[in-house]
């Protein structure tokens, strides 16, 4: 998987090289990424993040467009500094003129939200309003935190319930 996606950026860089007769230093490149971005461009690291299951997920996309994406990051950084907007003109240059890509910000893979559970919090003005809490809210009630409701100002208490979203 790493050597397609490792080549492409190499392809892109010389695509750069080509266009702007110029050299750009290489970037380190992870596949360190969850959740729903398909990929992060770390400008002061030089450092590119991949998602390898929306990469496994949409491959062929995935390599033209995403890696192209996040290259271009990297090198209107490098050519116009830390001020410019993130999708702005001198990015949206750099995907048309040099990838020959549509300047799209964000991908439309198909993203599996993952299952959350949700603790069930209770207060005493309103029972039939539910609070529900993150495991890591709750984790802090366990550690002594306290949570209140807004309109009676009482302690939010554990019901014992607990749902997957």
């Amino acid at each position: 998987m790493p050597e397609l996606l490792n080549a492409r950026v190499e392809a892109c860089y010389q695509q750069a090289e080509a266009f702007f007769k110029r050299r750009f230093p290489r970037p380190e490149v992870s596949f360190q990424l969850r959740g729903q971005k398909a990929g992060v461009a770390h400008l002061t690291e030089n450092k590119l993040r991949f998602n390898p299951q929306l990469y496994r997920e949409n491959s062929e996309d995935f390599l033209k467009q995403t890696v192209a994406h996040e290259v271009a990051h990297l090198i209107a950084h490098q050519l116009f500094g830390a001020k410019i907007q993130p999708h702005g003109e001198e990015w949206q240059l750099i995907m048309r003129g040099v990838y020959e890509l549509p300047p799209h910000r964000c991908h439309s893979y198909d993203v599996k939200r993952r299952r959350v559970s949700r603790y069930i919090y209770l207060c005493a003005c309103a029972e039939n309003d539910e609070f529900p809490f993150s495991a890591q809210r709750h984790a802090l009630v366990a550690k002594g935190r306290r949570y209140y409701c807004r309109r009676c100002k009482t302690t939010l208490v554990f019901s014992g319930q607990q749902r997957v979203e």
